[in-house]
């Protein structure tokens, strides 16, 4: 039996959904129907809707061509029972986003923010970001905490020029305030901001990528500087 979707619900389906480095990817092979799974790195937008980085030459760049139907599967690993810990099947239609963009832009700054070694191939002529529209999302926290999520539940509102006030606090805070973020990272230095959205970041360092949630929606704290300032102070 599922649970009443709440707001702690809603802020671990975005922990899984935006800490993720990879997901396992379903779509259907074109010839036959048949599902077919594979890895592929991931990220979000700002909204929260995950991007992937597909070449032409593999099977899911052809068959999300044939068919946009997909669905991306995120989860945490860790000691005892695997099926203990939450993952979570996001549902979703895959729109390819055209290069020499802004949209294009934006996305791509963001890919690379997450995992910049694809810097190596992501502009090669058959290399395309595919944006992954959620459709809705079955959650399991673990036993007896399963969950089916709407597409609300799972993105952000419109940013109303909060993408661009996000851009300059990231920079911000990676040029003039390591040591703050290393504070908040809380686990040694070199960590840096990677994207972040209207309800928290995700830092970075090395392999490693960790959620961090603000407070409360950047909105309603008053904007980035108090959301930041706000972690700061709390020790976080």
């Amino acid at each position: 039996m599922t649970q009443r979707v709440d707001e702690a619900a809603r802020a671990l389906a975005r922990r899984l959904l935006r800490a993720a480095r990879t997901a396992a990817l379903g779509c259907l092979r074109p010839q036959d129907g048949f599902p077919a799974v594979s890895r592929t790195l991931l990220a979000t937008d700002f909204r929260g809707r995950p991007l992937v980085l597909v070449s032409g030459l593999s099977l899911h760049s052809r068959a999300l061509a044939a068919d946009p139907r997909c669905s991306i599967l995120v989860g945490e690993d860790g000691r005892g029972d695997p099926l203990a810990h939450p993952r979570m099947t996001v549902f979703a239609r895959a729109e390819r986003i055209g290069a020499g963009t802004a949209v294009h832009a934006d996305l791509r700054a963001r890919f690379l923010s997450r995992h910049p070694k694809a810097s190596l191939y992501i502009d090669f002529p058959d290399f395309s970001i595919l944006r992954l529209e959620p459709l809705g999302a079955s959650l399991n926290g673990g036993f007896a905490r399963a969950y089916e999520l709407d597409a609300d539940d799972l993105l952000d509102p419109a940013g109303d020029g909060l993408e661009n006030a996000a851009r300059r606090a990231v920079a911000h805070m990676n040029e003039d305030h390591g040591d703050a973020v290393d504070a908040i990272a809380a686990d040694g230095t070199g960590w840096r901001i990677a994207t972040a959205d209207r309800r928290g970041f995700e830092l970075a360092k090395g392999d490693l990528l960790r959620r961090i949630e603000f407070a409360d929606d950047v909105v309603a704290l008053g904007g980035y500087r108090n959301a930041f300032v706000g972690l700061v102070g709390d020790g976080n």
